[in-house]
């Protein structure tokens, strides 16, 4: 649903936005009427919830079916100590419409399969940013994106390390499947290996940086590109993705 344009309060809100020559009112108008799926929110989806809210993407669809644990508090920094217990998704909704109260918020709790109507929600969406934790639903996320051409910006994060990729999803080019196959399944969580709080602060902020880019039709390198993170070392690596001739999901 098309929202008003921007009132002189709001334009004064993202001021610092419209001032960037990238972006300028026609930017911040397209961020504004933007519709934003975050699926995850864990250590990478609180950070980019927040950005997209303070942001003003105009409509954020929240996915998670998990609760709060007072394990999570150590680097979810959307919660507090009184959400433990709690969905993430109504925590989260709250604290952002503490952030920005002129933005539309919905939440779904429950986990996404392929009776999820998945593609349904994904023709209302302009970008989908995963966040989740495991491969298979980053794969079914993937393979919804490419059938609806639904740009998705993907991200991990565990120990000291990170990734960030983007994927356009359009045709003849390649997607995550791509990349996944190339790695598969991860054997161990940040409950069995760690995470440090920061990491998952500084991927999350890099994906939303590239969803806001994706929205405002600005070029990102990450289009094509993996991007690799070593917080130990703190070396930024790129490294070309090839579309997989095999993949069966872009190629099929």
């Amino acid at each position: 649903m098309q929202k008003p344009p921007l009132t002189y309060q709001q334009q004064l809100r993202y001021s610092r936005h419209i001032m960037l020559p990238q972006l300028d009112i026609d930017g911040q108008e397209k961020i504004w009427q933007s519709h934003a799926l975050i699926v995850g929110l864990g250590g990478l989806g609180c950070p980019v919830a927040q950005y997209l809210a303070a942001s003003g993407v105009g409509t954020l669809t929240l996915v998670d079916n998990d609760v709060v644990d007072a394990t999570n508090l150590q680097r979810q920094v959307l919660y507090k100590q009184s959400d433990v217990g709690c969905f993430k998704t109504h925590s989260a909704k709250k604290q952002l419409t503490q952030l920005n109260n002129e933005i539309e918020i919905h939440t779904i709790d429950e986990f996404l399969n392929e009776n999820s109507h998945l593609e349904q929600l994904l023709s209302k969406v302009d970008v989908v940013i995963d966040c989740t934790d495991n491969l298979a639903t980053r794969n079914l996320l993937n393979s919804a994106c490419y059938n609806t051409r639904t740009p998705l910006v993907s991200g991990s994060a565990i120990r000291l390390e990170g990734q960030v990729a983007c994927f356009t999803m359009a045709p003849n080019s390649h997607c995550y499947g791509c990349v996944s196959q190339l790695f598969g399944e991860q054997t161990q969580s940040c409950s069995e290996s760690g995470v440090l709080s920061p990491i998952v602060g500084l991927i999350g902020s890099i994906q939303a940086t590239e969803a806001l880019k994706i929205i405002a039709g600005l070029p990102s390198k990450l289009t094509e590109q993996l991007l690799l993170v070593d917080g130990l070392s703190m070396e930024f690596n790129r490294f070309n993705i090839v579309k997989n001739k095999h993949c069966p999901v872009c190629s099929a």
